[in-house]
């Protein structure tokens, strides 16, 4: 299990180094791409996810509600955690609540799992990204209104991604457009990735401390939250597991995006990112014992 855990976690570590070397001998300016990312592609991703034959929402409802109270407790306990710091809530709260549901825990969960734990862990991904672009986006930007957040090309597309998903029975996207969309929302997660190293090229050492205890506090409140909804929420075997290794995963990398879209201390996020990935070969392991056991 470990040896699985290390070999997810490698490549997101080593796409991180080609950045990082890349941004110290080419210092490029990835405001474009970035915004490019959140606008177009990670959007699509979303979609793809939606539409996926594997998907069906009605399913998975008491799950989305844990995923909801696991995001939303590790938020409140990272806001008193961020008090006793001195940290601004606004750069240190938004890691602990959104974690790395796509690019690490889709695979984690098929590995775990098997093909059964795919449809609901598309399902927390979702659920997570929901909310890092409406109540995550109003955290970092307080100044952000109820337009801003319902034209946000993510929220669009989970509106999208849902509608599609309910109209299967009756409509299904031509497989030409399908294979379209999902290529281009493939290329999201190695592009946040490169993104993050060209950043970390920026990092000093006073980042390190709060990027340490982000690594921690992530895991450790999202666990907490999980032990305490498994034991009032009636969930099947599957969505037990699955809302433990959601809860034990790292900070998503789109975290740092949206810091560095909104200028809102991205040097210290992307230290906070990093250090929880590499913290993930430790972590997620606890999340899947509790989860299989």
């Amino acid at each position: 299990m470990l040896e699985r855990i290390v070999s997810i976690i490698t490549p997101v570590i080593l796409i991180i180094l080609v950045g990082w070397l890349y941004g110290r001998k080419a210092h490029p300016d990835m405001a474009g791409i970035n915004r490019a990312t959140l606008d177009v592609i990670a959007p699509l991703l979303v979609v793809s996810a939606f539409v996926s034959k594997d998907f069906v929402l009605a399913d998975q409802l008491a799950l989305l509600a844990c995923a909801v109270g696991v995001v939303l407790g590790s938020g409140l306990l990272a806001l008193g955690a961020a008090r006793l710091m001195g940290a601004d809530p606004r750069t240190f709260v938004p890691p602990m609540m959104f974690n790395n549901s796509g690019n690490m825990g889709l695979p984690l969960s098929v590995f775990a799992f098997g093909p059964a734990g795919l449809a609901p862990a598309v399902a927390l991904f979702a659920a997570s990204n929901l909310m890092h672009f409406t109540l995550g986006l109003k955290i970092v930007n307080r100044h952000a209104s109820l337009a801003q957040i319902s034209r946000n090309p993510m929220v669009l597309a989970t509106i999208a991604g849902v509608g599609l998903s309910l109209m299967r029975p009756w409509f299904a996207l031509p497989d030409p457009v399908y294979q379209s969309i999902k290529l281009l929302g493939d290329a999201t997660v190695p592009l946040m990735l490169f993104a993050l190293g060209v950043r970390m090229k920026d990092v000093n050492l006073r980042n390190w401390g709060m990027g340490l205890a982000g690594a921690v506090i992530c895991p450790l409140t999202g666990i907490a939250c999980a032990l305490v909804l498994a034991a009032v929420v009636p969930l099947t075997e599957l969505q037990r597991g699955l809302l433990f290794v959601f809860a034990a995963l790292p900070p998503a990398v789109l975290n740092f995006l949206v810091a560095d879209h909104f200028r809102q201390e991205p040097d210290q996020v992307a230290s906070i990112v990093l250090l929880g990935n590499i913290a993930a070969v430790v972590f997620v392991p606890v999340g899947l014992y509790l989860g299989l056991r």
